[in-house]
């Protein structure tokens, strides 16, 4: 028989197994049936974000003169306003997002993706985003 501990005690010793049972926790999100898009929904106190990372593309943008790490197939938007192209160092994709099949559509906090056989376009609420794609990448 185990002993008795103080409620105290015990909140605070299940605390690292709560803590890795959030770190094991599956990434929201969805990625391209060709496995060439991933996106990943973000909810850090209230900071929403969604961001999509294209593996491979034909990037014409320019890079920033300050950005000294990935340029060009990164996207980023909030709830609201304008999206943006991301200087970046890691990457969204993840083998344990679910894929979302072509003509499916992906919703979450405000955003709104649609996976189709000639890429991903994802919005926000104000209607503002990014259509991704091997040969293009807009920004709207």
């Amino acid at each position: 028989m185990l002993p008795r501990l103080p409620r105290a005690l015990l909140a605070v010793s299940l605390l690292p197994l709560a803590a890795t049972a959030l770190a094991q926790s599956p990434p929201t999100g969805f990625r391209s049936p060709s496995n060439n898009i991933a996106c990943q929904y973000f909810d850090y106190d209230r900071q929403i974000a969604l961001r999509c990372d294209i593996m491979e593309a034909t990037v014409t943008a320019r890079r920033p003169a300050d950005c000294d790490l990935e340029w060009g197939k990164a996207f980023e938007m909030s709830a609201r306003g304008s999206a943006v192209r991301l200087c970046y160092g890691d990457t969204v994709m993840d083998k344990a997002l679910p894929v979302l099949a072509y003509g499916e559509v992906w919703q979450r906090g405000g955003f709104t993706c649609t996976s189709e056989q000639s890429g991903v376009t994802c919005f926000n609420a104000d209607r503002r985003g990014f259509k991704l794609a091997r040969a293009k990448q807009e920004l709207f």
